[in-house]
């Protein structure tokens, strides 16, 4: 299957299509009774439709392959809308993933720039948290990576 590619959306569009996108009907969240509730993510989800797999994405301009910047806080910004745009180019929306998993090779880097990484994650994926799992790891094939991000997103069946 081929994907024309389009042009790529500010921010700004990237939380409108979010916006539009929470009216499709998506994933269930599963909630264990009696287990607190987890902050920044979700402990399960049920979904059904069109599966879209997202490779890892890592801070870099997608076009060149280029880190443009070194600080963590500003490579998960670039690899969040690197895996934004990989969605929109399988007609998904940031609302219908349903698993992210982060690589992270530092932890203090990661805990030093929580805040600027909630701004970024909800400026760029908006307010939907699916189930995400944080794996510290001793280094990344890309060795300026400071964070590699990949995603599954289901389209809901009716949107299909």
């Amino acid at each position: 299957m081929s994907i024309a590619p389009r042009d790529e959306p500010e921010a700004s569009e990237i939380l409108a299509l979010t916006e539009e996108s929470e009216s499709r009907e998506g994933a269930v969240v599963v909630q264990p009774d009696g287990w607190a509730r987890p902050r920044g993510y979700v402990n399960g989800a049920v979904a059904s439709g069109k599966i879209v797999t997202v490779a890892g994405q890592v801070g870099w301009n997608p076009e060149t392959c280029v880190f443009e910047a070194e600080d963590f806080a500003s490579q998960v910004r670039q690899a969040l809308h690197n895996l934004v745009q990989v969605l929109l180019a399988a007609d998904a929306r940031p609302h219908d993933l349903v698993r992210l998993t982060w690589y992270v090779v530092n932890r203090d880097e990661y805990v030093e720039a929580k805040k600027e990484i909630g701004t970024a994650y909800r400026e760029i994926v908006g307010n939907h948290y699916p189930p995400m799992s944080l794996v510290f790891v001793s280094g990344l094939l890309e060795s300026q990576a400071r964070v590699e991000i990949e995603g599954t997103a289901v389209i809901p069946e009716h949107a299909v």
